[in-house]
């Protein structure tokens, strides 16, 4: 009986470890939280990170529940082994082709939400505590954070789970708090130089065009 055991793919808690903490401390060094809201914020970031890399590596939950919802009509045959957990490609039939489409979109997001990242970090430093309303800035006024939504969603689109689909929505919204509570300082600091430039500029997704227009201020920003 025990040679005819279905190979089970999971179990690598090295793994979990390894790549959930890699993730949490490179986010951890751009975005840089200080204050209480913060940290709560990033605290769900994190919950995000390690619940995807617990299924794609630690315990598969999704297909258990999967597996207990369809049973035999579940289409993998062996839906515990580690490349079946890619769930478009073994709910949707899909073979080597939507595997590499898959891969990459996902990592296409993730790189582009890592640059803007770095973009908009490098731009905060430099501008020393002014108002930054060029580069990155010129675009969307929170590039940090829409970098942030970027790579969750490339997460979301490699490794789907129920876990991270219900958990991203409240990504959004605390860091669309955020987001604003930051606003709301920055109008306090800089007056009508930031309004202008929240009237003219899109919080996270920029508009076309927009970026070649706009010019920094004399008086020269935001955080996200």
């Amino acid at each position: 009986m025990h040679g005819d055991a279905i190979p089970f793919g999971y179990g690598f808690w090295s793994l979990v470890v390894v790549n959930a903490g890699i993730f949490v401390l490179f986010a951890l060094s751009f975005l840089t939280p200080l204050r209480r809201r913060e940290w709560r914020s990033f605290g769900v970031f994190s919950a995000f990170v390690i619940a995807l890399f617990t299924e794609m590596y630690g315990f598969p939950l999704t297909i258990y529940i999967l597996t207990a919802i369809l049973g035999s009509r579940y289409p993998v045959l062996n839906p515990f082994s580690h490349a079946s957990g890619h769930l478009w490609i073994a709910l949707l039939g899909g073979g080597v082709w939507m595997s590499v489409v898959i891969h990459l979109v996902s990592n296409g997001l993730m790189l582009a939400g890592l640059v803007l990242m770095g973009a908009g970090w490098r731009r905060i430093h430099k501008a020393r505590g002014e108002l930054v309303i060029d580069g990155v800035y010129a675009w969307v006024r929170h590039p940090q954070y829409a970098g942030l939504f970027l790579i969750t969603v490339g997460m979301l689109v490699q490794w789907p789970t129920i876990i991270t689909v219900l958990t991203w929505p409240v990504l959004l919204v605390v860091y669309h708090r955020l987001a604003r509570r930051e606003e709301r300082e920055a109008e306090i600091r800089f007056g009508e130089a930031y309004t202008r430039y929240k009237a003219t500029v899109p919080m996270f997704v920029p508009r076309m065009g927009l970026g070649r227009s706009a010019e920094p201020s004399p008086t020269g920003p935001t955080s996200g």
